[in-house]
């Protein structure tokens, strides 16, 4: 692959009219560079009294080049006294995913995991740098729908997988129940959707595509696509739209 094409000016957006006739409507694209982002995943719950910390710690990584932030609520919480309405099913498999590839069948909160590895000193460790990364990847927006384009080079893995998160920043809760009840959580990073992709043949490439129209317009949003290695499901690229 020849890598004097890759942009370099990675995760940023650009506006611009493209014409579809006589209508003109804009398109939004960010390009990975050649070191991957560093992925921070936190697993967390409102219904968990250690939790609070590590999301005032992500809330101030959410904005840190070199680096996309995900906050995905589990639901495993919820039957312990309170409801979290950022929980879903979904982030909590992905935690899993993540234990079974290292061994475990046991999960926890708050954990942080860092490109795909548990990382259980978080408030005093350094975050890894940036590495070189087999893999490019393209996010395309028109309209209400997310393209993304993954390209490999021969020193990727054989199988490729990924995931979309739709993330959403500036979210308050007032707790009534359970280990945070009188407690106003605030929220950043919080992955409204996740949506795992099939793993595909790294050598073919791959295009995929999001429609994104739901969700909360008012509150700051981006569109993220994490690429990771479909054995070890450990990121091995990824890119952010916020436009």
């Amino acid at each position: 692959m020849n890598r004097k094409r890759i942009t370099t000016t990675a995760l940023a957006c650009s506006a611009l009219a493209v014409a579809f006739g006589s209508a003109a409507e804009p398109v939004c694209r960010a390009s990975s560079a050649a070191a991957a982002p560093v992925v921070v995943e936190l697993y967390t719950s409102e219904g968990c009294s250690s939790c609070p910390p590590a999301e005032r710690w992500l809330s101030g990584l959410k904005n840190r080049p070199g680096l996309i932030a995900l906050a995905l609520h589990v639901d495993y919480w919820d039957r312990l006294g309170w409801i979290d309405r950022f929980a879903s099913a979904d982030a909590t498999a992905r935690q899993y995913q993540i234990a079974r590839a290292a061994g475990s069948n046991s999960v926890y909160t708050p954990q942080v995991v860092v490109n795909g590895r548990d990382w259980p000193d978080w408030s005093r460790s350094p975050l890894p740098g940036v590495a070189i990364s087999p893999v490019t990847l393209t996010l395309e927006r028109k309209g209400e729908r997310v393209s993304a384009r993954i390209d490999a080079s021969a020193a990727a893995p054989l199988r490729l997988d990924g995931y979309w998160a739709v993330v959403e920043d500036g979210y308050q809760t007032q707790v009534g129940a359970g280990e945070n009840a009188g407690a106003t959580l605030h929220h950043d990073a919080v992955v409204r959707l996740y949506r795992p992709v099939s793993p595909w043949d790294a050598q073919a490439g791959a295009n995929l595509s999001l429609d994104v129209s739901q969700g909360v317009a008012q509150h700051p949003r981006r569109v993220v696509f994490v690429v990771t290695d479909a054995t070890t499901h450990r990121p091995l690229q990824a890119a952010s739209l916020g436009c």
